[in-house]
């Protein structure tokens, strides 16, 4: 029994403790300790799915991302700061060189404290811009909560998106219907460079939404920052070595007063937001326990005469083989691994490449476990003996990055390798001349050996008469 009491006390420690696939420690960045108490449900969902969380203020001597060159926290989530100024252990190569080290931050922004010049310096860096107006917030007059803002407008109300992966339960969106809001007020909006691919964005304003300053006198602007899609609402960024980096236009949208809270459309249409499951999302996605990739296994053989070789990932193969590449890839899913499967009319590919590659083929499922699925593909060498890769590269968005080369020699066949040349039909014409040659001339020989002189006149021998 004492055995099997370990066995579950293990079990639930597993379960307590579950977090994020890259680590559980988190800073959280709060200038006022007091504003903790705003964000509660928030931070208790996070507390909930095992994150150990660490609250510091942006200018104490205790907050350092780096400790003795390693990373001192896996996630950071900046809160609005209401300082200028963050402190010199937040500056925006810090915050760089902390993503370069794969750690993810999730930056929320609000209109009502003007964003810290080393943040704007971040964003800028990464290809993110706000307003140059420090005031601006966004506004639409067609979209808004008439509970809320039936003057001001600025707590618009956004359709929560569809889910960006259909297979995958809660992965960014709900199930579509209109019924499911999303209050973002008083936000600030971004516009996303169009020369960076690692930027996507996850919340886009309404087409009739735009930047504003309630300071201003005038009702309207005639020179917006942006308009529309233009405007992200929530942005996400994934480095090449799979650190993300979100930012949150709304921090309000965090708080407890928008969690499960109810507005009315300016349709007459009442319902309780979606703000709490969209922001599990985005934070579950940010800190790495939805949407990671793993490869597990990466396994090539000859399968020569579909028998399948005792020795796997060897070093030289010669040209003409047929080789089996196979991949074992697993997921991420909150609390666990489970086995990849892409969406609908995606693929994974793995390229046999030179310089260039030379076979470009579609991995398929062969085997699913517990955990993973197992893709491979069967083909055979080119006739072109050199260096080559098995390379498989699959960046899709929302997706960790997974970048595998195995390198192998290619080499030419041997002396004894080189069928007979019988056993080739091309060269049966010039075997048979060969042998009618040879044929021949052993008949001319053994006819000029075998013959007899022809008999003649014999002439005596003796001196010439005189």
């Amino acid at each position: 029994m004492r055995w099997l009491f370990s066995l579950l006390l293990l079990g639930l420690l597993a379960v307590v403790e579950a977090a994020s696939s890259s680590g559980k420690k988190l800073l959280v960045v709060v200038e006022e300790l007091a504003d903790k108490s705003k964000y509660s449900k928030y931070l208790g969902d996070l507390e909930g799915r095992g994150f150990d969380l660490t609250f510091e203020s942006p200018k104490s001597e205790k907050v350092g991302l780096f400790e003795l060159g390693e990373r001192a926290y896996d996630h950071l989530l900046i809160l609005p700061p209401k300082s200028k100024g963050l402190g010199p252990q937040l500056t925006p190569k810090l915050l760089l060189d902390f993503i370069n080290a794969g750690g993810n931050i999730l930056l929320t922004l609000s209109a009502s404290n003007p964003t810290p010049s080393a943040l704007v310096s971040l964003l800028l860096e990464l290809d993110i811009h706000l307003p140059t107006d420090r005031n601006a917030l966004v506004v639409d007059h067609f979209n808004y909560d008439t509970l809320s803002a039936p003057e001001k407008h600025d707590v618009v109300l956004i359709p929560r998106p569809d889910a960006l992966r259909p297979d995958v339960k809660n992965f960014f969106g709900g199930d579509g219907k209109s019924s499911e809001l999303i209050a973002f007020p008083r936000g600030v909006g971004q516009t996303l460079g169009n020369n960076s691919p690692l930027l996507t964005p996850i919340l886009r304003a309404p087409r009739t939404a735009y930047s504003y300053n309630p300071k201003d006198e005038v009702e309207g602007v005639d020179d917006p920052f942006a308009v529309g899609p233009q405007l992200s609402l929530v942005s996400t960024m994934q480095a090449r070595n799979s650190a993300r980096f979100t930012i949150i236009g709304s921090a309000e949208m965090l708080e407890d007063t928008w969690f499960d809270a109810k507005v009315k459309s300016s349709a007459g249409q009442e319902v309780k937001t979606a703000n709490r499951a969209f922001a599990k999302e985005v934070t579950g996605w940010t800190f790495h326990e939805i949407g990671v990739l793993k490869v597990e296994k990466i396994e090539h053989y000859l399968h020569e005469g579909g028998v399948k070789s005792n020795i796997t990932n060897p070093k030289i193969y010669r040209v003409k083989n047929d080789v089996t590449y196979e991949i074992e890839l697993s997921e991420y899913s909150w609390d666990h691994w489970a086995p990849f499967v892409p969406v609908t009319g995606d693929a994974i590919q793995l390229e046999f490449s030179m310089l260039s590659p030379f076979h470009r083929l579609p991995l398929v499922p062969s085997t699913t476990t517990t955990n993973s699925t197992i893709y491979t593909t069967t083909f055979k060498l080119p006739d072109q003996h050199g260096i080559f890769n098995f390379k498989v590269n699959y960046k899709r968005p929302f997706l960790s990055n997974i970048e595998e080369k195995n390198t192998v020699t290619v080499r030419h066949f041997a002396h004894n390798e080189w069928p007979r040349s019988w056993a080739i039909s091309g060269a049966w014409p010039w075997i048979a001349g060969i042998a009618t040659t040879v044929t021949g001339w052993l008949a001319f020989v053994a006819l000029w050996l075998w013959s007899k002189p022809v008999p003649g006149k014999q002439v005596a021998s003796g001196k010439k008469a005189q």
